[in-house]
């Protein structure tokens, strides 16, 4: 069935990824909000580009839309402490949605940071389908033999978002390169953007995965929906020939991201962790809730003045510094090889 007219150019968001939607024909039905759910691919035309008014592409590349135009997004929810929360499920009568993450997760906004601009809103216009059956982000995921992960792993916790954790992971992927190791990137948990993964590639990763790669929005959902699809990732990741993987768990295990699964599921594959944390206070918070996490390594915001790594040195016995520092690379370098073993 070939696309209506106004669908021949869509534009579509980087959750359309791992779809064929962009070579495929396909149509678009309005559906009764019975049917809706998390990872529904749906259609939204453009309302209001008076705040954030770029999509994530495909590609990773930001493109502007305007109004009328139509976007290709998918269902989910988002819970970001210092920007955005929203979800699917507080969608009006009248249709009328956000683009929650520039990625295309769509939902309606329900609280945002007074530092950050609208954003982009749309009007929900129909599901995507073929053949009369709805296309979701699950289904374009098809799933592959479970398998151990015990690639050696360096994984980047924060104690909120935008603590540095993206940042601390392209350093330590081109340290990891300049070692001469073959390195996997990978982001675990969080709301659903390619150019985080990007990043860590553009860094040098040799492979790049992500949680859209097993067709979640967000992982913003039940525990065990979660469960099943991190293990479905930690298969994929287990493939390539990586001699060390980087890691991170968006925003922080204390948000409702299941960062917690996430930890529990990488354990037996942990070589080093690394927090990286916004403030020297949440260091203690994050270590009292969990027993799992042990950091080899403070750095993040809050070591980006002798003050801040001074209280760091106060409040706890774990070593703390700011890896954006070149002056500490060598201390950095001496501690990968420990944790990786590459000195034995």
């Amino acid at each position: 069935m070939q696309p209506s007219p106004i669908y021949d150019r869509c534009t579509f968001s980087s959750l359309a990824r791992i779809t064929d939607l962009d070579t495929t024909p396909f149509d678009v039905e309005a559906r009764s909000r019975d049917q809706w759910a998390t990872g529904d691919y749906v259609v939204g035309v453009v309302t209001d580009t008076s705040g954030y008014r770029a999509i994530e592409l495909p590609n990773g590349r930001d493109m502007e839309v305007a109004e009328g135009d139509a976007v290709v997004g998918a269902f989910g929810v988002r819970q970001a402490t210092l920007e955005m929360t929203g979800s699917w499920r507080t969608i009006g009568t009248d249709g009328t949605m956000h683009a929650l993450t520039r990625a295309g997760l769509f939902g309606a906004e329900e609280s945002r940071s007074t530092l950050i601009q609208r954003p982009l809103a749309l009007r929900y216009h129909g599901h995507v389908v073929r053949n009369g059956v709805k296309m979701t982000m699950e289904d374009a995921a098809p799933s592959v033999e479970e398998r151990p992960f015990t690639t050696p792993t360096v994984l980047f916790v924060g104690t909120s978002m935008s603590a540095g954790k993206t940042t601390a992971a392209r350093i330590v992927t081109r340290r990891l390169k300049r070692m001469g190791l073959n390195v996997l990137g990978a982001k675990v948990s969080g709301a659903g953007r390619y150019r985080d993964v990007l990043s860590i590639q553009d860094a040098g990763a040799d492979w790049g995965f992500d949680f859209v790669d097993v067709g979640l929005p967000s992982t913003v959902v039940p525990e065990e929906e979660y469960r099943g699809a991190v293990r479905q990732l930690l298969a994929r990741m287990a493939q390539p020939p990586a001699d060390v993987a980087v890691v991170e768990i968006g925003a922080s295990p204390l948000e409702p991201y299941n960062g917690t699964i996430a930890l529990e599921e990488l354990q037996d594959a942990l070589a080093m962790t690394v927090l990286c944390a916004s403030d020297p206070y949440a260091v203690l918070g994050v270590e009292e809730a969990f027993d799992m996490l042990s950091p080899d390594l403070i750095t993040g915001l809050a070591t980006n003045t002798a003050a801040g790594i001074a209280l760091l040195n106060q409040l706890t016995d774990r070593p703390a510094f700011n890896i954006r520092d070149k002056e500490t690379h060598a201390s950095l370098d001496s501690l990968l090889r420990d944790r990786l073993g590459l000195d034995d």
